[in-house]
């Protein structure tokens, strides 16, 4: 515990760089210079999830970060329970970034986040679920995940949940909600639009015309 609380109390993640590369041994107290330490700040939490929608975590934590740090992301996933960085770590586990692998621990830190409400957790459990990744393929247990996701306004889940609709998941009953969030999604990605597009004629055409144009009176811009 008393290494937790230290562990907690750190703002952020030094490595210490010796110009030299001589290790310190003997209880020697090493001296450096200002200049060789670097400084790695702990991530603010809206940062780290702008990272999680647009796929760049491990990225960062790997590549920009040099693994530096691990344990400050590990406690704040498992003791302050941080929904964001219980997704990033959960992540870390699952497919062995800057960490051994354990898809099991990786799944479980996954599912935490989601029941948090933390969008990106929950649409990422249900692609996995839907392909059958790390997991038995359970698309009746990925539906209400991509679903939920949707409706918190996750914009990648959109997408994702009306492509299944299209593809024959739900019901009918699922698609003037589906419909409406893909006529209001906003984005200066010409490519998304198009994808909005098609998907809502496809859905469109799924539904009696009279119910069509009650969906776009409900439009708010």
């Amino acid at each position: 515990m008393k290494y937790i609380s230290a562990l907690l109390l750190c703002c952020c993640s030094w490595s210490l760089q010796a110009q030299n590369g001589t290790p310190v041994t003997g209880g020697e107290t090493p001296v450096v210079l200002e200049e060789e330490l670097q400084a790695v700040p702990l991530y603010e939490e809206h940062d780290l999830i702008g990272w999680i929608n647009s796929n760049r975590h491990l990225q960062q934590v790997r590549d920009r970060d040099d693994c530096q740090l691990v344990q400050d992301i590990e406690a704040r996933a498992e003791v302050l329970r941080m929904p964001a960085y219980q997704f990033l770590w959960g992540d870390m586990l699952a497919w062995g970034v800057c960490v051994p692998a354990d898809p099991r621990r990786g799944m479980g830190m996954l599912w935490a986040a989601a029941r948090q409400g933390l969008p990106a957790a929950l649409e990422q459990l249900g692609r996995y679920y839907y392909s059958g990744t790390l997991v038995q393929q359970n698309r009746e247990r990925a539906f209400p995940l991509m679903q939920e996701a949707a409706s918190l306004g996750f914009e990648k889940a959109q997408f994702g949940w009306a492509r299944w609709l299209v593809e024959g998941a739900g019901s009918p009953l699922d698609y003037p909600q589906a419909y409406l969030w893909l006529k209001q999604i906003v984005t200066d990605d010409s490519n998304k639009h198009r994808e909005a597009l098609r998907l809502s004629q496809a859905l469109a055409a799924r539904m009696p015309p009279h119910l069509v144009r009650e969906l776009d009176q409900q439009l708010l811009f």
